[in-house]
């Protein structure tokens, strides 16, 4: 029997003129066509995308997405309230089996891998080992999952990063169905799942509430988006990579302003782009602050399934599929978009992007000078005297100084403050002696997804590190490398190319298969290094081919980070700097003394597509993915819990049940204003989803290290905030701890705030437990572009468990915003040209908002009035966040899952 189609074509010939319509939008207009029911998908809603003008009408479309996918930070908690949800169905006297997802999850688990070992050939083992060990407790809980649901897939630990497993594997590009065929779509609970748009497969990141909701059959609504054209023209030249082509398109559209909207790629430049290249592009569309960045499937990806070694009859079905169903770019089409973007690839130079944000790209050329002023701008540091640089040749001569010993496990060595004004430690380590000063790189990561799908740059910089070695080169000693690739594929042809071995006397063994570096799993520095940028004081660097480097993010002692191609990871470990100019200043100098630079290491183009040509192999592909799901000896040997009640365990510091529904009333209470509310942090622009939302490793006496102390967990077994989602009790001690985190109601930078009218500084956990006592609600000032960055569910969860009910913002990253509401906690946003400073507001006041009681709806402007302690009060109109009907029925019931919860009940 044929499947049925929701024909695009059909609607064309009936005079709707699909042609015109970005590829993006008809995938979405598709969704709704298949899934329009006149109740959650009605007439309005295909009207909107039939009608879809370059300015869309202000009105929400519903997108069911065929699958999700899951990484296991983001996927522990999703499973915990899944579980939680269907332990008070039980509880009720229900049958609780019901309880499953309605459509395929994929849990791939790829965050929890650790650099603690690195540069030697045991480093994966331990590792692993380590990984184990920290947390069996969440891998016996995704263990038990796989046998407790249906539709649901767990990919072990050790297998890849989840964004390459769904581009090489999961990934079908059109799925059959129930009697249907259509577009694969996903939501995932990762921002960087828009990399699988590089193969044509329409998906974004969502928060783990919004996914939770998809997986228990809600549509997700979203207002119909603009969408950007990003015309490509002319191609890469000699010695510039797909990396620098992502860099720059990172700074144009956050320069050009993308946030909410969708990007669609076309021009010939198309023709001149694989499926990794367009990949690493898509890959970075949450620092480009949009949506999706879409490519459609043309004869490229075609070609992509089958290196990558889907099935023939799949292959031949999206050919068929797609132009049957105007899904397929000839690139001749006469699209209409919101807005148009030129880049001419030819132009693109060689960058990095840093020190904090990945949208600030420096040419590769210009980074020595650009550290001068960077340093003295965001560090308030001069230089060095007299304009005198620091350089590798200096490390000979002497200098005065403070010298100290410190005492670690094993007592290493003594450092000596250099009192210069470039502020300089030396170290004096067994028969080493060097300089540790401010520029030096101490993390070198060959990690992320972002670059490790695509073999030209992975291939290129084992190509550098051949030639490095051969020229007698080695990286410094105070940098810490690491190799992590995105899937086991790539230690297949990194082998056959020949430059695995290369890479290893460089010190970049592999050191897991997973996203390291980019979430602050990059692991201590080494005693001596740590302890020398501590005790000096000094702005030491990082250099990864990730996409994030906001502040604190990498390593909490690292305090410049910067974006950079896999080669130039290479590059810059060998240098040992990030003040140098590569093009003038040599790399280092050979056995025999002569200079080194990187034109003698870097391979041309030709090269490294005859190595590619070599290296890869259809067979990998099939070999690795054909056990994807069994997991190695330890997970195999992993003892689980079995039935479909999971057992929760008092003792447990990792797995808790939620709190969010335990004895959840029938009906929800009325909405309420809010009265005599307090602020518990006064926030200015660009606070990131990592300055709000628990990540990376915590200390003692952080609010969650004493917690972990208080129930006998030794500090070495702390593990990251990341790998303890599934405990609310730690991440809500660690919602606004990030050490960067600036409040203007703390007097020092970190997790701090004043509590209001006392004016003691406390850590903002504390805080918040006093304003419980006393029953105050609480809300939060900010400025710009509130919440960007990761999808991270515990930013909305441990805002709301603080106490919070509500934020005032000037803007919202999308995803932030949603995850607020789906949290129950309601975003406003100052009218135009109104913020804090403008108002008056300090902060110290307390807070009314009137108008939710009454009939609120989407956009509604409500009343907000600021009294200080003595003078007139400040009141002001601020925008209503919640952008439809079905979102205030979400926070009217306290969140999505609570309104699930409840429509469940309902129904059995």
């Amino acid at each position: 029997m044929q499947p049925r189609i929701a024909s695009l074509s059909k609607l064309e010939k009936e005079g709707r003129n699909i042609a015109r319509l970005p590829f993006s939008i008809r995938i979405l207009l598709e969704n709704v066509l298949r899934n329009h029911d006149q109740f959650a998908i009605t007439d309005e809603h295909l009207d909107t995308l039939i009608n879809w003008a370059p300015e869309p009408t202000d009105k929400e479309i519903p997108f069911k997405p065929a699958r999700v996918l899951m990484q296991d930070f983001t996927g522990v908690p999703a499973v915990v309230d899944i579980a939680s949800i269907r332990a008070e169905v039980i509880r009720r006297g229900k049958d609780g089996s019901r309880i499953n997802p309605a459509i395929p999850v994929d849990l791939v688990v790829d965050h929890s891998v650790q650099v603690d070992f690195f540069g030697t050939d045991y480093s994966y083992t331990k590792n692993v080992a380590y990984e184990y060990e920290r947390n069996k407790e969440r891998y016996q809980l995704l263990k038990w999952t796989q046998q407790a649901f249906d539709n649901f897939t767990v990919v072990p630990p050790g297998m890849g990063i989840c964004h390459q497993v769904n581009l090489e594997y999961l990934a079908h590009g059109v799925i059959d169905r129930d009697g249907w065929l259509f577009p694969d779509t996903l939501v995932g609970t990762d921002s960087h799942t828009p990399m699988v748009n590089g193969i044509g497969v329409l998906g974004w990141g969502v928060g783990g509430i919004e996914a939770e909701a998809a997986i228990l059959g809600q549509p997700i609504y979203f207002s119909c988006p603009q969408v950007i054209g990003l015309k490509l023209s002319g191609q890469l030249t000699e010695g510039v990579t797909a990396t620098d082509m992502v860099l720059a398109i990172t700074e144009m559209l956050r320069k050009y302003g993308v946030v909410n909207k969708f990007v669609e790629v076309f021009g010939d430049g198309l023709d001149h782009l694989s499926v990794p290249d367009r990949a690493t592009i898509s890959n970075m569309s949450p620092e480009f602050g949009c949506t999706v960045t879409y490519f459609p499937i043309d004869a490229q990806t075609l070609q992509y399934m089958h290196r990558t070694n889907r099935p023939k009859a799949l292959i031949e079905k999206v050919e068929s599929y797609c132009k049957e169903n105007m899904l397929w770019r000839h690139g001749n089409e006469n699209i209409t978009y919101s807005d148009v973007l030129e880049l001419d690839l030819s132009k693109v130079v060689a960058s990095v992007a840093g020190p904090k944000r990945p949208q600030d790209r420096i040419a590769v050329k210009e980074v020595n000078t650009r550290f001068e002023e960077l340093l003295h701008k965001e560090f308030l540091r001069m230089y060095t005297p007299e304009g005198k640089r620091r350089d590798t040749a200096w490390l000979s001569e002497g200098g005065s100084g403070t010298t100290f010993t410190y005492e670690v496990q094993k007592p290493i060595g003594e450092v000596e403050i250099e009192t210069e004004s470039l502020k300089s430690v030396r170290i004096k380590l067994s028969n080493q002696e060097y300089v540790l000063s401010d520029g030096a790189v101490v993390i070198a990561a060959i990690t992320s997804c972002t670059n490790t799908s695509n073999p030209t740059v992975m291939i290129g910089a084992g190509l550098v590190a051949a030639k490095a070695v051969s020229r007698g080169l080695a990286v410094k000693p105070w940098v810490k490398t690491s190799l992590a690739p995105g899937s086991r594929v790539v230690t297949e042809y990194l082998k056959r190319a020949e430059v695995l071995t290369d890479l290893e006397a460089l010190r970049f063994h592999v050191v897991g298969y997973g996203c390291t570096s980019c979430i602050g799993n990059s692991g201590p520095l080494p005693a001596h290094i740590g302890e020398a940028v501590d005790k000096g004081n000094l702005v030491v660097a990082s250099v990864l081919s990730g996409n994030r480097n906001f502040e604190a993010r990498v390593h909490p002692q690292v305090k410049m980070n910067f974006l950079a191609s896999p080669l130039l990871v290479v590059a810059y470990a060998l240098a040992g700097r990030v003040d140098i100019n590569l093009y003038d200043d040599p790399l280092g100098y050979d056995p025999n003394g002569e200079p080194v630079y990187l034109r003698d290491i870097w391979p041309t183009q030709d090269e490294i597509n005859a190595a590619v040509g070599k290296a890869l192999r259809q067979s990998d592909f099939e070999q690795v993915y054909k056990v994807i799901f069994d997991g190695d000896e330890q997970w195999q040997g992993l003892l689980a819990p079995s039935g479909k009640d999971y057992h929760w365990s008092k003792e447990s510091t990792y797995i808790k049940e939620a709190p969010f529904f335990y004895d959840l009333p029938e009906k929800p209470q009325p909405a309420q204003d809010i009265t005599h509310a307090r602020v518990l942090l006064m926030l200015g622009d660009s606070v990131t989803t990592d300055h709000i939302s628990p990540a990376g490793s915590f200390k003692t006496d952080s609010p969650a290290g004493k917690y972990l102390l208080d129930h006998g967990i030794d500090a070495r077994m702390f593990n990251s905030y990341g790998s303890r989602r599934g405990n609310h009790e730690v991440m809500i001690r660690g919602t606004f701890a990030n050490v960067r985190i600036k409040n203007a109601l703390s007097p020092k930078e970190g997790g701090y705030t004043t509590l209001m009218p006392s004016g003691m500084v406390m850590s903002v956990y504390e805080a918040a437990t006093q304003y419980a006592v006393s029953k105050t609600p609480l809300i939060i000032l900010a400025g710009k572009e509130y919440g960007s960055g990761s999808s991270r569910d515990w930013a909305a969860k441990g805002t709301f468990l603080l106490g919070v009910r509500a934020v005032i913002a000037e803007s919202y990253e999308r995803i932030h915003r949603s995850n607020l509401v789906g949290m129950g906690v309601l975003p406003l946003e100052y009218t135009k040209g109104q913020n804090a400073a403008q108002l008056g507001l300090t902060g110290h006041e307390t807070y009314s908002i009137s108008g939710i009681a009454d009939n609120i709806t989407p956009g509604k402007l409500l009343t907000v009035t600021a009294t200080p302690a003595s003078g007139a009060p400040i009141i002001f109109k601020a925008k209503c966040r919640l952008d439809s009907a079905i979102e205030i029925a979400y926070y009217s019931n306290g969140g999505i899952l609570q309104y699930v919860l409840r429509d469940f009940l309902t129904r059995i």
